[in-house]
């Protein structure tokens, strides 16, 4: 069972002619043939995008379009911050079930909007600001570089994009590989959370273990391991690795994320690695040392 995506997955790009999306679009086709089938911009409908190597591409005028002409059942969108919030409703109102967004920096007014549509829509959003969602050999949707992947037994969840590629990276190199990466970005706002992605790889029989990265900020990691504690008591758990960063940061400074900072007390490193830990998970002392850490919690 596939998490996400597949090599049946039919992306849509938000923000196809702009720099970004063309860069990474053409990384994308690049990467096992991932299905990039069309662009969207409403004032360039009927034209065709061209890549640096030749690929060509539809463009429709608006998102409803894309998805009736060709059966797109996921877009991606590079759109920059002013416009990114209406890019992603456009993609909920044309019942997208897939939408990730890469755009960092939306206003966080703008993806309350956003959250108030989803939560009443059928389609799933990854992000903002995040790499994106990558099974490897099959689909690449977002940021992430390719080439560190390996088909495998490994789900990873991610807050922070760059860790994301240091998980991925150690489990390629001790063997163990992926089944799906995703990172569901830093912002206060965003769509899918922990506790989403946590259950889909619980219940994915090819997912044997599990690393989860968190950082300082908000209260996303305790509700992820209290949520493992439950579904532990009913039979669940599979080994897990995880990482909190940011625990040098001092309160009430942001770092890095919008998401990421600590305010009244709460939102701190320590209390989410024990929280973590308190939920079975093997919190690894460095980035450096997530592989190893997720092979000693197999071994047990």
């Amino acid at each position: 069972m596939s998490i996400l995506v597949d090599k049946n997955t039919k992306v849509l790009v938000q923000g196809l002619t702009g720099k970004t999306g063309t860069f990474h679009t053409e990384q994308a086709l690049a990467y096992h043939g991932t299905k990039m089938i069309g662009g969207i911009h409403p004032k360039k409908g009927g034209e065709t995008w061209t890549g640096a190597k030749g690929e060509t591409l539809p463009i429709f005028a608006s998102v409803a379009e894309g998805k009736e002409k060709t059966g797109a059942n996921a877009s991606v969108v590079y759109v920059p911050p002013a416009g990114a919030a209406e890019a992603i409703i456009e993609a909920i109102e044309a019942e997208i079930p897939l939408i990730v967004c890469i755009t960092e920096g939306i206003p966080v007014m703008d993806m309350i909007k956003v959250k108030a549509r989803l939560d009443r829509s059928k389609s799933r959003l990854i992000g903002p600001n995040c790499p994106g969602v990558l099974t490897p050999d099959e689909c690449k949707i977002g940021i992430m570089p390719g080439n560190i992947f390996r088909k495998g037994s490994v789900g990873v969840v991610s807050r922070s994009g760059t860790l994301t590629y240091e998980a991925v990276f150690q489990t390629t190199n001790v063997g163990l590989g992926q089944t799906t990466a995703v990172g569901i970005g830093g912002d206060p706002v965003k769509g899918t959370e922990f506790i989403d992605m946590l259950e889909m790889f619980l219940a994915d029989d090819e997912t044997k273990s599990i690393i989860m990265i968190g950082e300082i900020g908000g209260s996303a990691e305790e509700d992820a391991a209290q949520f493992l504690k439950d579904e532990a008591k009913r039979g669940r758990k599979k080994p897990m690795a995880g990482f909190i960063a940011g625990r040098t940061a001092p309160a009430g400074r942001t770092m890095g994320h919008a998401g990421a900072v600590i305010s009244g007390g709460k939102g701190g490193a320590e209390d989410k690695i024990a929280a973590m830990e308190s939920a079975g998970i093997k919190v690894s002392p460095s980035p450096a040392r997530l592989g190893t850490t997720l092979v000693e919690a197999i071994k047990g």
